[in-house]
């Protein structure tokens, strides 16, 4: 198969770091694979390595949705499957569904956050919609009509898997000030809004000061100079250490004790994923597909969206008792590596691209 897999642009976020992993399984499987882009450049751009990739604008005018030359492009190469990834390409893939007769063109939902009235429109033109929870396939059935038979459910592969069981890395620790004891809370992930690291602070905030913790916030985004004078009025710059984008946040994993999620817009969280095949216990809030990330009760917890002492207490429960992190630490580990194996999902997504295939001749 000529796959092409359709990305705005390669910022940090999940959904691009799951389209450069699908785009390697799909080439290693023996198919031709094209990375389109609209925007250059991009944190993750160097991430391509040897990936085939093609860019539309010639400079980066910084528009997400400017994609010039993209049906001529695309009429021009005739690909077998195109998979549009993000808000934005998907925007795109009504237009590339009707100028793309031959071809099966696919769209996916992997954003809790509302979508644009392309988006929308798109969703009824595209052979068929991949989305990564069983929420968002619920979502597009209910708010958006799309039948059962149009949408599959592929939850999110592991991008940062760990080769075996990881040792703490208290190197990295004692740089950030953690000691041996130090309880490390951990967040992966860009620091917008939606993400609502805010709240992580405020919860944080109301931990015993008694107790030796620290909160990692790792990632970059417009909230980081917000969430960081958040921390310093709560009087928690001592505690609350602001990590910047990881390229690799695998050592963080390694090193940190469990993970906390606040975010309001998830459709799968990578963070919740890959910091449990770590053996991180978690502690999240609801939104989306989150229940679909971890075991909850037995790998970790979900609590129920904006109850701040709930999610209080349940942190609290771990940061006191190391054999119950250990306990549900170890069931996150063996859940997570078990749930999103990556070549399955990409197996997955191999099999249903076959199938459309066949279909449409």
């Amino acid at each position: 198969m000529n796959i092409w897999l359709v990305q705005d642009h390669l910022r940090s976020g999940g959904t691009e770091r799951q389209t450069l992993l699908l785009a390697r399984a799909f080439q290693s499987s023996g198919h031709a694979v094209t990375v389109v882009l609209f925007r250059p450049g991009g944190l993750l751009a160097s991430s391509l390595g040897d990936l085939p990739s093609r860019v539309l604008q010639p400079f980066d005018t910084t528009l997400n949705w400017f994609a010039p030359g993209l049906l001529r492009a695309a009429s021009a190469a005739a690909p077998d499957v195109v998979l549009c990834m993000g808000r934005m390409a998907n925007c795109h893939a009504g237009r590339l569904a009707r100028a793309l007769p031959r071809s099966v063109v696919l769209g996916t939902l992997r954003t809790g956050k509302p979508l644009p009235w392309l988006f929308r429109r798109s969703l009824r033109a595209v052979a068929h919609v991949v989305a990564n929870s069983a929420e968002s396939a619920s979502l597009l059935e209910r708010r958006h009509g799309l039948p059962a038979s149009k949408i599959s459910v592929i939850h999110n592969a592991l991008v940062f898997p760990p080769a075996a069981r990881h040792h703490r890395d208290d190197a990295l620790r004692a740089r950030h000030g953690a000691g041996p004891a130090t309880c490390v809370l951990l967040c992966v992930g860009m620091l917008r809004p939606e993400k609502n690291q805010r709240a992580l602070i405020c919860v944080a905030a109301s931990l015993d000061r008694a107790a030796d913790w620290q909160l990692w916030l790792a990632g970059e985004g417009s909230a980081r100079a917000d969430c960081e004078a958040l921390a310093a009025g709560l009087g928690l710059s001592d505690r609350v250490r602001f990590l910047g984008f990881q390229a690799d946040p695998g050592p963080l994993y390694a090193s940190a004790d469990i993970a906390v999620l606040a975010s309001q817009a998830e459709s799968l969280s990578n963070f919740l994923i890959e910091a449990q095949a770590h053996g991180l216990p978690a502690v999240a809030f609801d939104a989306g597909g989150v229940c679909e990330c971890l075991r909850d009760g037995v790998s970790g917890h979900v609590i129920r969206a904006g109850d701040d002492r709930a999610f209080t207490a349940a942190l609290s429960r771990l940061l006191a008792d190391s054999a119950l992190r250990t306990a549900q630490g170890d069931a996150a580990r063996d859940f997570a590596r078990a749930a999103f194996e990556p070549a399955r999902q990409a197996r997955r997504y191999l099999e249903l691209f076959s199938k459309l295939l066949v279909t449409k001749s």
